[in-house]
C-alpha cells in the first residue's frame, strides 16, 4: 500500500483561474506553435512594459529590502479558492519520488492554482543529527524560527528512499493522461526561513575523492564538519542594497544575491519500483535548472493517469554546475498553476518525451546524460548531456519555430549559451538559453 493511502492532508477550496495576465504575458505563457512562439518572442518587450500585469508580478519582493522576510510556518488553512498542500508526514516522501502506485495527496482540475510547501532536507539528514531543532539552534537560530514541518518530517517520516530529498506530493490533475503534457507555471516563490545550508559529502560533488577528504583533521575547519567528516556550511540570509543575499561565514565573507527556485519538479514515472530522488529523468525530477524561478514555465510529459506532480529540493541560490554537491538549500513556499496541454498545442513538440522550460526571456531546451536514470549508480559524461541539449535545441528551432536545419545549427553556435545545469546528480544536465528577443522580428 502507498504510504499516502487513506490520507487527506491537503486543504482544498474550489479552484478558480487566477486573474488574467497581460496579453504579452499570456503569449509568453503559451509559448507554443510556430506562430505562437514567434509572437511570444515579439512580446518580450511588451511584458517588460506590462509590469504588474505580467505573470512575474506575483513574485515576492527579492529586490532591495530593509527587513528579512518572516518565517513561514505551515498554514492553518488554505488561501481562498485555492488548494494548499503542506509538507508533513502525511504528504512527504523522503529520498524517493512518486511512482504509478503512489496515492495522490490532493486532486485539482486543469488550470488550478495551488500553494505547495517545500521543506529542505538540509538540517534533517542523518549526518546532521536528524534533529533540525537542535541543528539550526546550534547556529543561533531561535527555536520559533525552525519550521514545524521540518521537525515533524525528521521525526516521523521514514527516510526509505536512496536519495536525500524531502518531496511534497503527489498532486493528481484531473483528466491528465499519458501523451498529455503538464504545464507548470511558477507564479510565486517565498523563502520560508532566513537561512540555508550548502553541503559537500564524501563521494559526491564535482571532485569526489578530493573533497571533503582534504579538510579532514584540520582543527580550524572543524566547525564545518558533520558526522563522518561531511561538510555543511550554514548560510544566513541578510539584507543589503542589492536586496536579500546569502552571507558566507568565515574570515572572508562573500555575499551573493538570492535566486530561489525548486530544484525538483516532476511527474510520476510509469513504474512500480522505487524511484531515486537524485538523478533527473525524462519525467523531470531533480533537474536543478536555476532559471526555472518565478515567471518560468516547465513542461513535463505525462506518464501515468493524473500526472502525479510533486516538488522538492528548494533552493535559495545556485551557481550553474552546483559543483560542491548542493545549492544554498532553504525551504520555500511555491504558488503554481498546473494545466494539461498537448505537444504542439500548448507545449513544444518535444515535450511528448522530455522536459522543456521557458522564461520570459529564454526558451530552455534541457539535455540529460541519461534520461532513463544512471545504470548502477554510475556518473554519466557531461559531454553526453551537451549533445542531448544541442539535439533538443536544434529540434525546437526546426520543428517548432520552422528554421531550416543548417541555419538553426549555425544560430546555436553563434548565439546560444549551453549551460551546465548541474554535474552532481549522477545524470548530468545541460540546458540551452535561446533568446526570445532574437526572434522578435
Amino acid at each position: 500500500m502507498s504510504p499516502h493511502a487513506g490520507t487527506s492532508p491537503a486543504t482544498t477550496h474550489p479552484a478558480s483561474p487566477a486573474p488574467s495576465p497581460s496579453d504579452a504575458a499570456e503569449v509568453l505563457a503559451r509559448g507554443i506553435g510556430r506562430r505562437g512562439l514567434l509572437r511570444a518572442a515579439a512580446g518580450v518587450g511588451g511584458l517588460a512594459a506590462a509590469g504588474a500585469g505580467g505573470i512575474a508580478a506575483s513574485a515576492p519582493a527579492w529586490g532591495a529590502t530593509t527587513a528579512l522576510p518572516p518565517v513561514l510556518q505551515p498554514l492553518r488553512r488554505a488561501p481562498a479558492r485555492e488548494t494548499y498542500v503542506r509538507c508533513d508526514p502525511a504528504t512527504a516522501l523522503w529520498g524517493r519520488l512518486p511512482n504509478r502506485r503512489t496515492d495522490p495527496v490532493a486532486r485539482v482540475t486543469s488550470g488550478a492554482v495551488l500553494t505547495m510547501d517545500a521543506v529542505s532536507h538540509e538540517g534533517l539528514l542523518e549526518d546532521q543529527g536528524k534533529d533540525p531543532l537542535a541543528y539550526f539552534t546550534s547556529f543561533g537560530v531561535r527555536p520559533q524560527d525552525v519550521l514545524e514541518d521540518a521537525v515533524g518530517v525528521a521525526a516521523r517520516t521514514a527516510h526509505d528512499g536512496p536519495g536525500p530529498h524531502v518531496v511534497t506530493g503527489p498532486v493528481a490533475v484531473r483528466g491528465a493522461q499519458p501523451g498529455d503534457v503538464l504545464k507548470v507555471e511558477v507564479l510565486g516563490l517565498a523563502p520560508r526561513v532566513p537561512y540555508g545550508v550548502i553541503s559537500n559529502r564524501h563521494g559526491r560533488g564535482a571532485l569526489p575523492g578530493e573533497y571533503p577528504e582534504a579538510w579532514t583533521g584540520d582543527p580550524a575547519l572543524a566547525p564545518y564538519l558533520n558526522v563522518g567528516g561531511n561538510v555543511s556550511v550554514f548560510t544566513p540570509v541578510e539584507t543589503s542594497d542589492r536586496g536579500l543575499v546569502g552571507a558566507m561565514p568565515g574570515p572572508v565573507t562573500a555575499r551573493f544575491p538570492l535566486q530561489p527556485f525548486l530544484g525538483t519538479m516532476g511527474v510520476a514515472r510509469d513504474t512500480g519500483v522505487t524511484v531515486d530522488s537524485v538523478p533527473p529523468t525524462d519525467a523531470g525530477g531533480n533537474l536543478d535548472v536555476r532559471d526555472v524561478g518565478v515567471g518560468a514555465t516547465l513542461y513535463l510529459p505525462v506518464r501515468v493517469p493524473g500526472a502525479l506532480f510533486y516538488v522538492g529540493d528548494p533552493h535559495m541560490a545556485q551557481g550553474d554546475g552546483e559543483v560542491a554537491l548542493t545549492a544554498m538549500e532553504g525551504s520555500l513556499r511555491a504558488r503554481l498553476r498546473l494545466s494539461v496541454v498537448r505537444p504542439g498545442d500548448g507545449a513544444p513538440l518535444q515535450t511528448a518525451t522530455r522536459p522543456f522550460a521557458e522564461t520570459p526571456e529564454h526558451w530552455l531546451p534541457i539535455g540529460l546524460s541519461d534520461p532513463d536514470g544512471p545504470v548502477g549508480g554510475q556518473v554519466t559524461d557531461v559531454g553526453v548531456a551537451v549533445k542531448d541539449a544541442v539535439r533538443a535545441a536544434l529540434a525546437f528551432l526546426t520543428d517548432d519555430l520552422g528554421m531550416e536545419g543548417p541555419v538553426a545549427y549555425a544560430y546555436l553556435s553563434a548565439a546560444t549559451d549551453f549551460t551546465l545545469s548541474q554535474v552532481v546528480d549522477r545524470t548530468t544536465g545541460v540546458h540551452a538559453r535561446i533568446r526570445k528577443a532574437d526572434f522578435a522580428g
